[in-house]
């Protein structure tokens, strides 16, 4: 292995994930003081403005955006950080954001990433890029005519400083903050004035603000993406390791030992069926290496000091049987797994030192209940802590295709950058038909319909893709 350049590679989404950035310490320390001497202290950085999203389900609106700023969708704007923006940054990092309300009067969630984009690239496509999610929120129930018609948010994100100067990645890789909010303007095109015809949704603005303190040395930073948003369910093949059960692992290798390692984990439960996930609480497990590292249950103290935020009446801050608002004690709040107006918290699992090898992350929600198979936990995780040395590999999105698709006989599995190691097909109720270890896969004596093929390659990566049998 090469120990002057950076290691990284990696997987997407639900696929298991391995990827490594890493820098000297003796070099981190440096340039930070050099930094420390050319920056006064705090800073602010703006990155949007304002930014207006459009209705999530909609064609991708073709209006203007500010300079330097791109929308990949109407639920997502990006940035890129320049050298000369990132050289500003000192070792803590506070990240600030503010919603104000349009034409969407319900609570949405939304969230913030780091894209890791080729470097000099002026656009990239959403789903050809690596990413951590470093904050997520749940807007509230606002009426943009009513005062306050603005939500804040502040995420404490020191870790994060170190990403911005790890040359080693900045090399190869622009990073570019990404504000996401899926927002939907279809009941406020009703019930808020000024809002018919409408399909704007929210106003974003973040900033992210910097300071330095010279007592905080970095050594060889490491860090490991493992999921971005993986839907947790237990209702399809591609939610869960096993149908019916809300559970899900992902394996990884270190190729050395990792100090100080920590989990930074992210999950918030979402389906509006009647005793589903988003109104009742639910025990989270946490295992790493078969150990539980931590128990939870989201949620469960006062939203109170959140409704003020939330200017149209709902039925999650008052009793909707007496139109009396919810009193201010943990108890009347026991129910909720998260509060309209406030942030989704970021768990970090302290993990000690990892030795090199093998080692497995797993969540468990065994009493989680997806009424009419509606309902999630988009859940993303990333491991970072320190290493002794610096290796390197570029990473990206595996390409795969899958041909003739529809496919009458044959269908054919092309890659060029793993080997296909097992093939196995499902029917769309989850039930297995077939296995392979070929990447010629024989459809010849299925029955017509559609099809889920779950591919595992020799780089460990497990890809999903639906395939029609005509």
């Amino acid at each position: 292995m090469n120990k002057t350049t950076f290691y990284a590679k990696c997987y997407f989404n639900n696929i298991k994930t391995t990827i490594a950035f890493r820098f000297l310490s003796l070099f981190s320390i440096l340039l930070f003081s050099t930094y420390s001497n050319a920056q006064s202290y705090p800073y602010t950085f703006n990155v949007f403005n304002e930014v207006l999203f459009y209705d999530g389900y909609a064609t991708t609106v073709s209006d203007p955006v500010p300079s330097g700023i791109l929308r990949l969708n109407n639920a997502c704007y990006t940035r890129k950080l320049t050298d000369v923006e990132l050289s500003n940054f000192g070792n803590k990092l506070t990240m600030n954001l503010t919603i104000k309300a349009s034409c969407d009067n319900y609570d949405r969630i939304g969230n913030v990433n780091l894209a890791f984009v080729p470097k000099n690239s002026v656009t990239y496509s959403y789903n050809d890029v690596e990413r951590i999610e470093i904050g997520r929120y749940i807007t509230p129930f606002m009426d943009k005519n009513v005062q306050p018609d603005e939500v804040p948010y502040t995420f404490t994100i020191d870790n994060v400083a170190q990403i911005f100067k790890n040359q080693q990645l900045l090399t190869q890789y622009d990073i570019w903050v990404e504000l996401e909010l899926f927002g939907v303007p279809y009941a406020a095109n009703q019930q808020i004035a000024g809002c018919s015809g409408r399909n704007d949704v929210f106003f974003g603005t973040l900033d992210l603000v910097t300071d330095f303190d010279s007592n905080l040395t970095y050594g060889t930073n490491f860090l490991l993406p493992m999921s971005f948003k993986y839907l947790l369910r237990n209702y399809t093949i591609n939610g869960t390791d096993v149908l019916g059960q809300t559970t899900k692992s992902i394996t990884f290798t270190l190729n050395e030992d990792v100090q100080n390692a920590q989990l930074h984990l992210i999950t918030s439960n979402h389906g509006a069926n009647s005793g589903g996930e988003e109104y009742v609480r639910r025990t989270h497990y946490i295992n790493f290496d078969n150990a539980n590292v931590l128990t939870y249950t989201p949620g469960g103290v006062s939203c109170v000091p959140y409704r003020i935020y939330n200017t149209q009446l709902n039925c999650i801050y008052y009793n909707c049987s007496t139109g009396q608002p919810l009193p201010n004690t943990n108890a009347a709040w026991s129910w909720n797994n998260w509060c309209p107006g406030n942030k989704i918290p970021t768990r970090i699992i302290n993990l000690g030192d990892l030795a090199q090898g093998t080692h497995t992350f797993n969540i468990n929600v065994p009493t989680a209940v997806f009424n009419g198979g509606q309902g999630e936990f988009p859940m993303s995780v990333y491991l970072q802590g320190e290493t002794q040395t610096l290796s390197s590999n570029s990473f990206a999105k595996t390409t795969i295709s899958l041909s003739p698709n529809p496919v009458k006989d044959i269908l054919t599995i092309n890659t060029k950058d793993a080997e296909v190691i097992a093939v196995t097909v499902f029917s769309v109720t989850g039930k297995k038909i077939l296995e392979s270890t070929s990447k010629s896969v024989d459809f010849s004596s299925l029955q017509l319909g559609l099809y889920l093929v779950k591919i595992q390659l020799s780089n460990s990566e497990t890809i999903t893709k639906k395939v029609i049998k005509n």
